[in-house]
């Protein structure tokens, strides 16, 4: 009996050991799951310069980029104050002085703003849920997945003068790491 009881608690006891060891396994979800995470902290994002403050507009010359401001304006994102209005001399186009500025709503998509210039975010990628997740566990505690990440516009996209994606996604690869005391964690991009 005294044998049996020893026995017991060794076996008990080396489960308990072995259950307090690190796990390192990870499946498609959990590895989701952590690039999800990790892209909530560290959003993905293209940006464009957009100018803002005292600007000239000619109506029917600069027509196509006073159209884009005034969608901006009417979305709530910036605000335009006529300051001067001068009809040019012989000719049939009228000149334009507009005040604009950026309102509260637009903060959320500035990244660094001067006194007439902004970095704005143009394109925010979200991960695609409904793409499987590819990843290969390179050891215990490493890991490379690749996910496809869609484009989503913003507002400020027709400011993007460099819009050479034919492309409505991206796939990119991060490395994860298991570390003991956070577990699955994204490591660096590959």
């Amino acid at each position: 009996m005294k044998r049996t009881v020893i026995y017991l608690l060794f076996v008990l006891g080396f489960a308990f050991i072995n259950g307090c060891g690190t796990e390192t396994t990870i499946n498609d979800d959990e590895a989701a799951s952590v690039i999800s995470n990790y892209l909530d902290e560290n959003p993905e994002y293209k940006t464009a310069s957009f100018n803002f403050g005292e600007m000239k507009f000619r109506q029917n010359k600069d027509q196509e980029e006073l159209n884009k401001y005034r969608e901006l304006e009417e979305s709530g994102y910036i605000s335009m104050d006529v300051q001067e209005q001068k009809k040019v001399f012989l000719s049939k186009d009228s000149s334009f002085v507009y005040l604009i500025k950026l309102t509260e709503k637009s903060a959320p998509f500035v990244l660094e703003q001067g006194s007439d210039k902004a970095k704005v975010k143009t394109i925010i990628y979200e991960m695609d849920n409904d793409k499987p997740v590819n990843f290969v566990k390179t050891n215990d505690n490493s890991a490379k997945v690749t996910v496809t990440l869609v484009k989503a516009e913003t507002d400020f996209y027709p400011f993007d003068n460099n819009k050479g994606s034919n492309s409505e996604f991206i796939t990119k690869t991060y490395k994860l790491k298991h570390k003991k005391d956070e577990g699955w964690v994204v490591s660096g991009e590959k």
